[in-house]
């Protein structure tokens, strides 16, 4: 009897050691991390908030799941404050005192240029998160852009607004341009002159302003007396209100106005501009029309709307919060199926292979760009009052281009199409 009671004893002890044994080995093992820098404060503060809510909301899924390599995944993010000055300092420190395994970029070109040089010293895997042609300079093999733009990025986001310009009868002829002195603006005015060369247009104003210009309505005024039939803007947020602002205080009249105005996805710009978005065609990344439909993007949306408020961030998440997603989705995906975290592997392996994304199939050309671009351009119409829950239903944002997502008719001139 004391003998059996002794074995079962002993057996017991062994499977408990054992069990102890796996547990304090799987807590061993240290967590995959991913560092950024995120702008949690300053101007570009609510798209950077969204975008790192969204990040950690794919972490959360793969976690659930098990992790990657048998270990669990975390995020090291520090603000940026918006602010370029920041950045190589922060990549510096989540590179050589943080350690982090891999690392995706803060939210916008201004952003992502500074870090490029630190990304490259240290041969890393880089994620750019809404980079318009941030890579044209470097040309680095391990840089793979998050925005829909295809492999010639300036050109291929801005073809869509000049697209849906060309459809308009009679055709229109001229052309004025304008944007910020900064970045951003400076690459996707460039697309814009391609984009009018290719075309045969004629540009009768092209001029950028000082970033941190407030009055736009002299601006605009200005392009009025050129009379043209289309007019291209390249903004940041606070300029995409102030333009916006300023087209309608002044009655600006034009065919078509709009362009790569960004943070019009955001709920927050939507709520301040109200009925002032009414005929303006526009950069958007998500639209709730009958012709989007990107396997997931919407049980992610519902996750993030469920928590948005809680974090205080975009309550919509239309703008950048599924591309987001999407960066740890990639990421994940490549270090599952090559089993490692050697930066030259997996940087072969997302060259060389389709991403299924929350929006979409995703390939990288070889300069780390969309193979296949589809960027959106919506115009507002029937936008009434400045409460944001009303896009959540279609008709407010219709699709324009690409043409096969195509949800209405552009509605032009301007004058017309904001009343």
């Amino acid at each position: 009897m004391l003998i059996n009671t002794f074995k079962r004893f002993f057996v017991v002890s062994c499977l408990a050691i054992l069990s102890f044994g796996s547990q304090v080995q799987a807590q061993e093992k240290p967590p995959i991390r991913i560092g950024m820098g995120m702008a949690l404060t300053g101007p570009l503060a609510a798209s950077g908030k969204a975008a790192l809510v969204s990040m950690q909301i794919a972490v959360e899924d793969i976690n659930q799941k098990g992790g990657l390599l048998g270990r669990k995944v975390e995020i090291v993010a520090y603000d940026d404050q918006s602010q370029i000055s920041n950045v190589p300092g922060l990549y510096t420190k989540l590179l050589d005192i943080d350690k982090v395994d891999l690392v995706v970029s803060g939210y916008g070109t201004n952003l992502i240029v500074p870090a490029m040089p630190t990304i490259m010293s240290r041969k890393m895997l880089f994620f750019g998160l809404f980079g318009l042609a941030a890579n044209s300079n470097f040309n680095y093999d391990r840089y793979f852009g998050i925005q829909p733009h295809g492999e010639n990025a300036s050109v291929d986001m801005i073809g869509g607004f000049f697209s849906a310009a060309m459809t308009m009868n009679p055709k229109p002829q001229t052309v004025a341009i304008v944007g910020a002195d900064a970045e951003y603006p400076a690459n996707a005015l460039a697309g814009a002159r391609e984009n009018i060369k290719k075309l045969g247009l004629k540009i009768v104003y092209d001029k950028t302003y000082p970033p941190n210009t407030t009055d736009f309505a002299p601006i605009l005024r200005a392009i009025q007396s050129t009379n043209p039939d289309v007019v291209f803007v390249a903004s940041y947020p606070p300029d995409s209100v102030g333009m916006i602002r300023a087209a309608n205080e002044i009655g600006l009249k034009t065919k078509l106005f709009g362009g790569g105005m960004i943070g019009l996805g955001t709920a927050a710009l939507k709520k301040q501009l109200g009925p002032l978005m009414n005929g303006v065609l526009s950069y958007e990344l998500y639209a709730p029309e009958p012709t989007i439909k990107f396997p997931g993007v919407e049980v992610f949306l519902k996750k993030y709307q469920a928590r948005a408020e809680k974090e205080g961030v975009d309550p919509l998440g239309f703008y950048l919060p599924p591309y987001a997603y999407a960066v740890i989705e990639i990421m994940g995906t490549a270090i599952k199926n090559t089993n490692t975290l050697d930066q030259k592997v997996l940087a072969e392996y997302i060259h060389s292979h389709k991403f299924s994304t929350v929006v979409g199939d995703v390939e990288f050309a070889q300069n780390g760009e969309w193979k296949k671009g589809r960027s959106l351009f919506v115009q507002y119409r029937g936008v009434e009052g400045n409460d944001y829950e009303q896009f959540r239903k279609p008709g407010k944002a219709i699709v324009i281009e690409p043409a096969y997502l195509k949800s209405g008719e552009l509605k032009y001139p301007y004058e017309e199409a904001r009343k």
